[in-house]
């Protein structure tokens, strides 16, 4: 528990930081942890909770308190509680054995027991700052009290009186044997449950099963009560148990119904889950170790590559700095070019490293296959060259897919790159398209039932051992000589297509070629866009439009500004999501929102939803470089919006404003 208070996150609590916390506030929760009794810190008048280990059992399956307000915590109980509480805090110290309580710790009102003392807490000064429940529960010495005057009439005396024949089984098994109500409550437990929990029998006959049950495995034994309390013959499982050390402990269990109540036996099967754990353990670390073995592949690769682009930004700068100096502005172009081609290199690379981890943002549209592998085409056949022979096989009824088109071009000319390699004697390269309806799910290629459009890239090459097929989709792998390729086109491809919600599938034999298998899903109709106009050096002509520029990085923000007053627009910025928000809700009137999506303060999408609320109007351009939400979610773009992946050129934001909000008027 010491470990969960120093790792809260108290800066948003009203105690504050821990550094800034007063001396005895620290010195009480040092006493509160440091007790093997069940211990409660209350402190000051937000009545803030810190408890210890031994106190959880008490809170049961309460939600997290650290941090609460002990009278939220209790609610259901405060009508009883606070008032001594309240006495506590006004320095009275309060002893109460025995108390009877209607609390909520297992998702339904309980009755419980507790002694319990509330003792106020002081500071330097000798100010009442707090108080501390020093409190054990006595449930089951109450119930088992009242079973006690009860046993002549109740169903527990029937089950004492005909289980004592077998007494001496049920004292000496080493199974754990309990007895329990319908509901949970355990009505006896046979001396293995102290020797394999801790729990003694008077600890645990009166209270609920749950209150020994791990957490996280509370709702599977509920679903278990609940099942046999409607009939099942037999249940069996697993469960994890709490010890009363603290230390987990896992259980097989059978229970059977029977005369209102419910038999369980169980088995300790904790050691054999260690030495199986262990096991697990020594093949994740077989795993770790090849991990960080591409891990290390992966960052050599970036390093080399991103520190040329680097080296081909960096000189073209210095020397474009020393021609300006010299005056000879002629020759500052070409160095001007030299820059932005290793600078879209650069986002390129980053743009396939995303792509790997499925966190590029995609714009996916409804997509004909057939008119964008026929605009190839040309590309496809120069890229081939003479000696390869390309054959495209696209039946006329082939469906829609939904897909990214740069992506897919990108997907397309490097297979075509890879199968033309693989052939340096010539061959034949054949690209076909199939419509495929899948009924049942392939798991092992994430994919789910449903229809897709199949596309195979086959080559007739020189194919792949199996030791190159299982890294075929790693980071960076490359069989090419240095300088040949980067190793990043299939790893792209792969993590392009799990994205789009398609799969890849590679086979290959030596000697015998290779087949590279697209799956895309089924798209509906595709849709016109508007075509923007070129990007002209002339000042657009004054607009009535009012666009809004957020964006935190302030070089961004300040160039984005600065073309779109080049474009004609009334401009204002933003460099938060608050301030955004506060320039929306006056009474200025916006057209267009550019928005970076990720923000401090709320992020560029609620920004967009705010921005649609107060003007139902607005178009919304929202940018990123890496935002998990629009990579991941297809449904993250609304209609009237438009995605702008960074690093863009200047004509890609202007044929997206144009796409949005048309041409100035004439």
């Amino acid at each position: 528990m010491s470990e969960r208070v120093r790792h809260f996150d108290w800066s948003r609590n009203a105690l504050g930081p821990i550094a800034q916390w007063p001396v005895a506030l620290r010195l009480s929760v040092e006493s509160v942890l440091s007790t093997h009794i069940a211990s409660c810190l209350v402190w000051g008048p937000d009545l803030i909770t810190i408890y210890n280990d031994a106190f959880r059992v008490i809170l049961g399956n309460k939600p997290e308190a650290l941090g609460r307000s002990f009278k939220d915590v209790w609610s259901e109980a405060w009508s009883a509680i606070g008032p001594i509480a309240e006495r506590a805090l006004a320095g009275q110290a309060t002893f109460i054995e025995d108390f009877e309580l209607e609390i909520d710790r297992y998702g339904r009102p309980e009755l419980a027991y507790f002694t319990f003392c509330y003792s106020p807490v002081r500071d330097e000064h000798g100010e009442v700052v707090g108080m501390v429940d020093t409190v054990i529960e006595t449930t089951g010495k109450m119930v088992a009290e009242a079973l006690a005057r009860e046993a002549t009439n109740s169903l527990e005396k029937q089950v004492a009186d005909r289980t004592a024949d077998r007494n001496r089984l049920w004292m000496r098994s080493d199974a754990l044997l309990m007895v329990a109500r319908f509901d949970g409550g355990v009505a006896a437990v046979n001396p293995a449950w102290t020797s394999v929990l801790g729990w003694s029998e008077a600890e645990t006959v009166g209270r609920n099963a749950l209150a020994f049950v791990h957490p996280e495995d509370i709702p599977l034994m509920q679903q278990e009560l609940k099942a046999l309390e409607h009939g099942a013959v037999r249940r069996s499982g697993t469960l994890r148990y709490r010890h009363r050390d603290g230390s987990v402990r896992w259980i097989t269990w059978t229970a059977v119904p029977g005369e209102g109540f419910i038999q369980a036996v169980g088995r300790d099967v904790t050691e054999e889950r260690v030495q199986s754990d262990a096991l697990r353990h020594a093949e994740d670390q077989l795993r770790q170790s090849q991990k960080m073995e591409a891990l290390g592949q992966l960052t050599g690769g970036i390093a080399h590559d991103l520190n040329n682009m680097l080296q081909g930004i960096v000189l073209p700068l210095q020397l474009i700095r020393q021609r300006v100096a010299q005056q000879r502005y002629d020759e500052v172009g070409r160095y001007v070019d030299a820059g932005l081609a290793s600078a879209k290199r650069a986002a390129s690379l980053t743009q396939r490293l995303l792509a790997f981890s499925r966190r590029q943002p995609l714009d996916s549209r409804a997509m004909g296959l057939q008119a964008a592998l026929h605009g190839l085409e040309s590309l496809l056949k120069s890229t081939c060259g003479e000696n390869i022979a390309l054959q495209l096989d696209l039946p006329a009824d082939v469906w829609n897919i939904e897909t990214d088109a740069h992506q897919f071009d990108s997907a397309i000319i490097n297979l075509t790159i890879n199968a033309r390699d693989a052939m340096p004697d010539g061959g034949q390269l054949r690209i076909a398209a199939r419509n495929i309806t899948l009924d049942e799910p392939l798991p092992q290629h994430g994919l789910e039932p449903g229809e897709y459009v199949h596309l195979s890239v086959t080559d007739t090459g020189t194919g792949m051992p199996q030791s190159v097929i299982q890294r075929a989709f790693d980071p960076f792998f490359t069989t090419k000589p240095i300088g040949q390729g980067t190793g990043l086109g299939l790893s792209m491809i792969y993590g392009y297509m799990r994205q789009t919600g398609g799969a890849v599938m590679l086979e290959s034999q030596e000697g015998q070629g290779t087949v590279i298998g697209l799956y895309f899903r089924r798209a509906g109709e595709v849709a016109d866009f508007e075509e923007s106009l070129p990007l002209s050096d002339a000042t657009g002509a004054k607009r009535r439009d009012s666009v809004l520029v957020v964006e935190d990085d302030e070089t961004v923000r300040a160039l984005a500004v600065e073309l779109l007053k080049d474009m004609g627009f009334q401009v204002m910025q933003a460099s938060t999501g608050n301030e955004a928000m506060a320039l929306l809700s006056g009474a200025l009137h916006f057209d267009l929102l550019v928005s970076d999506v990720g923000l401090p303060g709320p992020n560029g999408r609620q920004v967009a939803d705010y921005a649609r609320e107060k003007l139902p109007d607005i178009r919304v351009i929202l940018m990123t470089g890496y935002a998990e939400q629009a990579a991941m979610n297809p449904r993250f773009l609304s209609p009237g919006m438009e995605l702008l992946v960074k690093p863009f050129e200047a004509q890609a934001l202007i044929s997206k404003v144009q796409a949005l909000v048309g041409h100035a008027s004439d």
